[in-house]
């Protein structure tokens, strides 16, 4: 697979930068060629470009259907020769055209053991839920909001006292682990699928 990565992102971009940090110390092979960002402002922009890394802003509310700004986002991932895009906090559905332009190449990381507690504030569902065990979880990208094939997961314990922001810190730190590892072992290859199964080697 196109070792070329372009990542999207909303806001702060931690995981941006734990993907960057992967590149940079060896264990992540790849190259970062874009990151876009919905919204004009935001930190995760800061950090690409004190990486070197090239970044475009491409607001949503600038277009009259989600198809039509995905078809912009589109046109500048092509552009960038993008292999795998990676959804870094990015917060908007994609539409079945974009999905279908990078068949089985969209990676996104989700704060939840899916699927369980798929959609926003998945760390609060957990709690309201009283789970013992939460985590985090690596997908292939479907036009079914996070219910895309399962690459990787990792779970942390949920502590009696814990708060939305205690548990989200904890998930956080094994999702900047985790989202390296996984973008690596796709793009290795040699994986495949079988049904909803994503099975390595």
């Amino acid at each position: 697979m196109n070792r070329r990565l372009g990542v999207l992102i909303s806001g702060r971009g931690s995981n941006l930068q734990a993907i960057i940090e992967a590149i940079a110390a060896g264990p992540l092979e790849a190259t970062i060629a874009l990151v876009i960002s919905n919204r004009p402002g935001v930190r995760g922009l800061d950090r690409a470009r004190a990486a070197g890394i090239a970044t475009t802003v491409i607001e949503h509310g600038s277009f009259p259907t989600r198809e039509v700004y995905d078809l912009a986002l589109i046109d500048a991932l092509r552009r960038h020769d993008v292999g795998l895009v990676c959804l870094a906090g990015f917060m908007r559905l994609l539409s079945t055209a974009f999905v279908s332009a990078f068949p089985s190449a969209i990676l996104n990381v989700h704060p939840s053991l899916l699927p369980a507690f798929p959609g926003v504030e998945a760390q609060q569902q957990a709690l309201d839920h009283g789970v013992k065990v939460a985590g985090c979880t690596v997908h292939f990208v479907t036009a079914e909001l996070d219910a895309g094939p399962i690459v990787m997961q990792a779970a942390v314990p949920v502590l009696a006292d814990d708060t939305t922001a205690t548990l989200s810190a904890r998930i956080l730190v094994e999702e900047h682990r985790l989202y390296p590892l996984a973008i690596a072992r796709v793009l290795a290859g040699g994986w495949r699928m079988e049904g909803r199964r994503f099975l390595a080697g």
